[in-house]
């Protein structure tokens, strides 16, 4: 079964951008894993002009996306229970733990705001979910859409190829992975860590665990203090060994 995408834009042209390159882009034209449409949120507007904002309510600078414009572009989508999504600087952070669930799913509806945002009303009415892909605001919502979509397609079966390669990966389990290296040994007087040369399989895995334990400590404290606490004690063995 496929995995299907519908985006409500007022730039289609924005994908599928990198979603049609490499594996995914493959996964999603030649093998049909996954499917995306586009939904010109223009094409719905009664506004002889084509506009699809006003003025918010109660005054204040920019302009807001109407409801009823919306509102029409998402009844022109098949839902079929697909979640909807509204990309938003405000909404809850974009998680592994939530993309997992949604890949294993039908797909997803993703809303891309502009201007000042959309009528909440809409929203509301709707069953929107607001989603927050970091503490940053972005102009509008195609990149977050992006991001979105691509953390979700790249868990159905078969795009990727290698589902182990997935579980060691940041998040996974709480923590962030562990750095990589390759070819050449020595690169501008750095080298490559010698238990990684040693073909001792089981002092490997071990290191990496090590190294995941103590980037998530270093990078992403808040992370490392939602971990258990047996698995953090884990981890400073790992660093005292």
């Amino acid at each position: 079964m496929s995995f299907d995408c519908s985006v409500l834009t007022m730039f289609p042209e924005a994908f599928p951008g990198p979603l049609g390159v490499s594996l995914i882009g493959t996964a999603w034209r030649e093998q049909g894993l996954w499917s995306l449409e586009t939904v010109d949120i223009r094409g719905f507007s009664k506004d002889k002009r084509g506009f699809l904002d006003d003025t918010p309510a109660g005054g204040g600078p920019g302009q807001v996306m109407r409801a009823d414009v919306i509102a029409s572009a998402l009844d022109s989508v098949e839902r079929r229970g697909r979640p909807l999504l509204y990309m938003s600087a405000r909404g809850k952070p974009l998680t592994q733990a939530r993309v997992h669930e949604w890949s294993r799913g039908p797909g997803l509806i993703v809303l891309c705001g502009r201007f000042e945002g959309v009528d909440q009303r809409v929203l509301d009415a709707r069953g929107f979910e607001e989603v927050a892909v970091g503490d940053a605001v972005l102009a509008g919502g195609e990149a977050a859409a992006l991001v979105a979509i691509e953390a979700c397609v790249r868990l159905v079966p078969g795009v990727l190829g290698q589902a182990e390669s997935l579980s060691e990966e940041s998040f996974e389990d709480g923590l962030l992975e562990h750095p990589q290296y390759t070819r050449p040994r020595t690169f501008e007087g750095l080298d490559i860590p010698e238990v990684l040369l040693s073909g001792h399989h089981a002092d490997i895995r071990k290191w990496r665990q090590g190294m995941r334990q103590e980037t998530t400590r270093k990078q992403r404290p808040d992370l490392w203090d939602r971990l258990p606490a047996n698995q953090q004690a884990k981890g400073d063995k790992a660093r005292k060994d």
